[in-house]
């Protein structure tokens, strides 16, 4: 006689955090040095839209909309972090003369480290989903996944 088991359950692997609802919670875009230096070069002055914060540190706090996230244990799934994360409303302002450029409306992708944009030109929209940059999600951890911090992801 032989016993057969199902350990379908063994293989799966391990959550070690999943938020169904993000919202009520903000995501912190650290901008590098790098880009604060580029748009200061080109005379671009950088703003907010909508509830969106620009701090002295240079990070754009994002309000988060919608979205959902799973966080799996590192090494047993690839993406280990998996979801969407979105910013309705909100966004960065780059102006020089006359001429204002807003991205609103960002969506991360944590599976991917791809940051999308609605882009705008002088109030008249331009182009929708634009991708904008691939972040490094290094510092993300699970405790910050569950709202004990902000998400802080910083460009590189």
């Amino acid at each position: 006689m032989t016993a057969c088991s199902d350990d379908s359950a063994s293989s799966k692997p391990k959550r070690i955090a999943q938020i169904d609802h993000l919202t009520g919670r903000t995501t912190a875009v650290k901008l590098d040095k790098g880009f604060l230096d580029a748009l200061k070069s080109l005379e671009l002055t950088p703003g907010v839209v909508g509830k969106a914060e620009l701090t002295k540190a240079g990070s754009l706090v994002l309000p988060i909309s919608a979205g959902n996230v799973t966080y799996f244990k590192p090494g047993t799934v690839s993406p280990y972090v998996q979801g969407n994360i979105q910013h309705d409303g909100s966004g960065l302002s780059l102006s020089a003369g006359g001429t204002e450029v807003e991205l609103t409306d960002f969506e991360i992708d944590p599976g991917t480290s791809k940051l999308y944009s609605n882009i705008a030109f002088n109030n008249e929209p331009a182009v929708d989903h634009a991708f904008l940059f691939q972040p490094d999600g290094s510092t993300l951890k699970p405790g910050l996944l569950l709202g004990i911090a902000t998400i802080t992801i910083n460009t590189k």
